[in-house]
């Protein structure tokens, strides 16, 4: 049997891809390598042919020619929902039986159920053995209803299928699940709010198979990597031992965390120590009343702005994520976000308008409440349009506004002042003195740097300067050549999606 497995391309660029690299002629690449496509191959029985395709960096023809496998298996999230369902039906047409899953397919079966012969919805752990099966033997059933399973029963990731010379960074994902109960957040939905580990001699070896095929960081693809402070310590102390094992190539780690980290101090200094110095918050908004009817509670016990400066002082890095359109945030949010973000020492921000996912209990009020805005799918993945009615702003004028206030924080001026205020916060003001040092850069970021210079001067003086300035920060050089790299993205999406936003 041939299977091809198939990671679509996102429907429109995002904050956190690399759209970018492709677009400018540098060649397809992945911020952040396939997890969802590497896992389903490790289950895929060992005597059959298997194909795996990261449209991220190699995209199919919109017409494919032809086919070779019996089998063409389709993942996805709702970023990718027009994409996964074109492809579907195309190969479906070329009489290839088409099997698609993931998290879009569990959230929203309903729309995946015309175009796929066999539905999976839920994760795969425990009906792998029966899927393939039955795909062996020609006679699969219509949907297979995965569990939530023993992660300790999960295999290793077939990296060796994956074109790894082009991403950025590779992927473990040592947890499934939150306890927290955003209402716009799907994880829980599909992953369920009891957290599951994996061993941390699991996440080591699968951190040995990232480092063999040349990774030197590493993204942890959990929700929340530091919920249970216990069993973060115990994972860190095994990524710190890894690393002091592998001190001539050690690996760097970022992962998604909450903002209480900060209340912490011995947990950041066990990342610190681990390598883990890069970390993405959901700030969501400064609005206190939105995050109480959010359920966003873990966000209310300390000033934000306190806090991202307290992570920042333990020499954690940090990108955030904000939310506009809660019921509560009238016209003024705006520019009340504005002056926040300006005294921010967080130079990537994921701005985007409040969206109700499928699934989710907002989901289910708003459609309660005669508020959701048409059955667009994409809109509930776009951080730039929106399926919901906001409760005290019009969808036009919360999308303008959005449009406005992106346009201002990512100037190149204000950029650039968010990289100088990082600077000044990281390390914390007891660092000590250290001396210049020159910043090694790749081919690939001079191509990045020198494209992104070319916008116009504005743009040049900002690299200009951060550049300078990193000179003298050795210790945060990766963070700001890394911010710069992420400017070249956010630029490539808020001029892709200009003017794409519909009002209703």
């Amino acid at each position: 049997m041939r299977i091809h497995i198939i990671n679509p391309a996102a429907d429109f660029p995002g904050y956190h891809t690399a759209d970018f690299f492709a677009a400018w002629g540098l060649g397809g690449r992945s911020s952040v390598a396939d997890l969802s496509t590497t896992t389903l191959a490790a289950f895929v029985p060992p005597d059959w042919d298997i194909r795996l395709t990261d449209e991220a960096i190699t995209p199919l023809p919109d017409r494919p020619a032809t086919e070779d496998a019996d089998i063409v298996a389709i993942t996805g999230k709702s970023s990718q929902r027009n994409r996964m369902l074109q492809l579907a039906d195309r190969y479906r047409a070329m009489g290839r039986r088409v099997v698609i899953g993931g998290s879009y397919a569990s959230l929203s079966p309903e729309d995946v159920r015309p175009h796929a012969d066999v539905l999976v919805t839920g994760e795969i752990e425990d009906i792998a053995a029966d899927l393939f099966a039955d795909l062996a033997a020609g006679r699969p059933r219509d949907r297979y209803e995965g569990t939530r399973p023993d992660l300790r029963r999960s295999p290793l990731p077939r990296w060796d299928l994956y074109p790894n010379e082009s991403a950025n960074m590779g992927a473990i994902q040592t947890s499934r699940g939150c306890p927290f109960q955003c209402d716009f957040c799907d994880v829980i939905q599909y992953l369920g709010r009891k957290q599951r580990h994996k061993d941390p001699d699991q996440v080591i070896a699968e951190l040995d198979v990232l480092h063999r095929h040349g990774y030197r960081s590493v993204f942890l693809a959990d929700d929340n990597f530091t919920v249970y402070r216990s069993r973060a310590h115990d994972m860190l102390t095994a990524l710190r031992r890894w690393n002091e094992a592998h001190a001539d190539a050690p690996m760097r780690f970022m992962t998604q965390v909450s903002i209480d980290l900060a209340r912490d101090a011995d947990l950041m200094a066990a990342c610190k120590a681990a390598g883990l110095d890069n970390v993405f918050i959901g700030i969501e908004t400064i609005n206190e009343d939105s995050l109480r009817q959010s359920g966003k509670l873990q966000n209310l016990y300390q000033s934000t702005s306190d806090a991202l400066s307290t992570i920042l002082s333990h020499g954690i890095a940090v990108s955030g994520g904000i939310i506009v359109g809660f019921d509560a945030d009238g016209p003024d949010i705006f520019d009340r976000l504005a002056g926040f973000i300006e005294d921010c020492p967080v130079p990537v921000l994921s701005v985007g308008a409040l969206v109700a996912p499928p699934g989710t209990p907002l989901h289910d009020r708003l459609a309660a409440e005669g508020r959701l805005a048409g059955d667009d799918a994409q809109s509930a993945a776009n951080p730039f349009t929106t399926n919901i009615h906001p409760a005290r702003m019009s969808r036009r004028d919360l999308l303008d506004g959005l449009a406005r206030l992106c346009a201002d924080i990512y100037s190149p001026a204000a950029y650039g002042r968010r990289i100088a205020k990082f600077l000044d916060a990281y390390g914390g003001a007891n660092r000590p003195a250290q001396a210049p040092q020159p910043i090694p850069l790749s081919p690939l970021l001079r191509s990045v740097l020198k494209r992104l210079s070319g916008f116009g001067p504005a743009e040049k003086q900002m690299i200009l300067d951060a550049m300078t300035a990193a000179r003298f920060r050795p210790d945060a050089q990766m963070e700001v050549m890394g911010a710069l790299g992420r400017y070249a993205q956010i630029r490539h999406m808020l001029g892709a999606t200009a003017g794409s936003t519909a009002a209703g």
